[in-house]
């Protein structure tokens, strides 16, 4: 049985910067379910939102935070992140991270996006999660107290509750190694899930195909609080292209002065916001998903050809060569983009120091509710979190008592057998995705809300007797996770009697005078295993 002091279940900023702090003194392994390379983070365009301009303040990041959050945001969380967004900053200066440069007051260039007051931006050109990726990823390849599990999958967090310990603290998990087709027990400690998102729940969705929920699914059935799980941001710019899977337009091509167009060349965010095409996202992605159902359009197009070519090619030299390489010429036509699930807003609830309700257990990154975003997220404050977030859960790790790891019993699988038919599973995938898309989207109704949730119901039904009877495969895991998730965000938001935020209904088009978050728990009686090895 493997055993370490600290699993940290994802490979994005939030897990790696989580492994790299603890790695000077403890024993890491991180799990990846593809490769290091594969996570959400390496995606991310835009950057990451620091107060480092003396014409800024922290006091106007918080603000432009609170406002965008739709008076859902945390204050107390917001200020404890926002405040410490300059020393993430040096950290990741400090591992080696080029940051774009420009002769100003701070070194750096920075740019602008919406929902922010100023320009406080810091970026590596138009690709800054992959660059940041690289780097740390370097680093954990070649740290010698790291080991790195990649095409393993977690199946469940294993805790005392599930062992029929007296307890609340996590033993370790159970993984499915995809080399060797088997499941085996990891004995831990601690246990950080950075596993990132859901936008795979969705049909459309500008993440990676990792995105899959896991964090959250698993916490949510080891009896973790799961938190505002119905505000999903829609990114408003995923490139429209047969062959573009889930490629972003980041929003520093509005922050530049992109204009959001009709096809015959008519802007249209001025009438739906006097902040235009600088308003926040949600607004913006509903104004395009307004006009496109209005009109009968498929997609909207984003327009900067005014700006030089050069400039475009210097500040966003990736979008632009994926436009040419698709006969897209960003310096002579507007670009078709559409909504897209992007971030997801709630999450697992963690304090200051990102522990959950288990102890042991810490929820880093998208995955995490902190608090920060409230009821839609503010551009570039998701990054900021992840290495905010990581190194408080890694010095709260450090300060913990050292004792021993337990062991845990083998998988058993005497009572199940290889899957008769793969294709149940390739079904209820899509049939899943199809309903949250067709029924919690950008607009919802509670008629629309009541649907999703009969069907998802039927298809967890389906899902929990395959995963009883079969032996265990990623995309089985996976969907297992999905519908979860789903079945979490359709709870969330036929509770919340209001829109706000990301959140809109016909239904309830009013917003509450005060805003109070969505938190859901499982009586203890769900929660229970029916057996320690074999998790529900």
């Amino acid at each position: 049985m493997k055993q370490y002091d600290v699993v940290v279940i994802g490979s994005g900023l939030a897990g790696l910067t989580t492994a790299l702090e603890l790695a000077e003194q403890l024993r890491v392994a991180i799990i990846c379910k593809r490769t290091v390379s594969d996570s959400a983070s390496r995606w991310a365009q835009g950057g990451i939102a620091a107060v480092i301009d003396p014409s800024d303040s922290v006091e106007e990041h918080v603000r432009d935070t609170l406002v965008a959050g739709a008076d859902l945001c945390e204050e107390v969380a917001v200020r404890h992140i926002l405040t410490r967004a300059s020393g993430a900053i040096d950290w990741l200066v400090k591992q080696g991270v080029p940051f774009s440069k420009e002769d100003s007051a701070t070194g750096f260039h920075l740019t602008r996006e919406g929902g922010h007051s100023h320009r406080r931006i810091l970026h590596v050109v138009d690709a800054t999660g992959d660059a940041v990726q690289r780097v740390l990823e370097a680093k954990v390849r070649n740290h010698p107290r790291i080991e790195l599990l990649e095409h393993h999958m977690v199946v469940d967090v294993v805790t005392g509750d599930r062992l029929g310990k007296a307890d609340n603290h996590v033993h370790g998990l159970y993984v499915l190694d995809e080399n060797s087709d088997r499941v085996q027990p990891v004995s831990t400690r601690f246990v950080v899930l950075a596993t990132g998102g859901a936008g795979k729940v969705y049909l459309y969705t500008t993440n990676p195909d990792t995105a899959t929920g896991d964090g959250t699914a698993m916490a949510w059935r080891a009896g973790c609080r799961i938190a505002n799980m119905e505000f999903i941001q829609f990114h408003p710019t995923c490139l429209y292209h047969p062959y573009a899977k889930s490629f972003l337009i980041t929003e520093a091509v509005r922050g530049e002065g992109g204009y959001l167009k009709l096809p015959d060349g008519t802007r249209f965010m001025p009438q739906h916001d006097e902040r235009a095409e600088l308003a926040p996202r949600d607004i913006v992605a509903r104004a395009i998903d307004y006009e496109m159902k209005k009109r009968g359009l498929d997609h909207v197009l984003l327009d900067i050809s005014h700006k030089p070519e050069s400039f475009l090619r210097e500040h966003f030299p990736n979008i632009f060569q994926r436009c040419l390489e698709l006969g897209i010429d960003m310096s002579k036509q507007g670009i078709p983009v559409v909504p897209a699930a992007h971030y997801t807003c709630g999450g697992i609830v963690t304090d200051d120091n990102a522990r959950t309700d288990i102890h042991g257990l810490y929820a880093v990154g998208e995955a995490a509710y902190t608090g920060l975003h409230g009821a839609n997220r503010l551009a570039s404050n998701s990054l900021l979190e992840c290495v905010v977030m990581a190194l408080g859960a890694a010095q709260d790790i450090l300060r913990q008592p050292r004792s021993e790891n337990h062991s845990l019993p083998d998988w058993d699988e005497s009572r199940v057998t290889d899957a008769d038919e793969e294709v149940v599973i390739a079904h209820n995938w899509d049939e899943l995705r199809l309903t949250m898309w067709n029924y919690v989207g950008i607009v919802r109704t509670d008629k629309r809300l009541e649907r999703a949730q009969h069907r998802i119901r039927l298809l967890k039904e389906e899902i929990a007797e395959y995963y009883a009877h079969f032996r265990v495969s990623r995309d089985l895991l996976e969907l297992r996770n999905l519908v979860d998730v789903a079945d979490l965000i359709v709870t969330s938001a036929l509770s919340r009697q209001e829109s706000r935020g990301l959140h809109f209904s016909l239904d309830y088009p009013e917003t509450m005078p005060r805003g109070f978050p969505t938190i859901l728990q499982r009586a203890r009686k769900q929660r229970r295993g029916q057996a320690a090895n074999r998790i529900e």
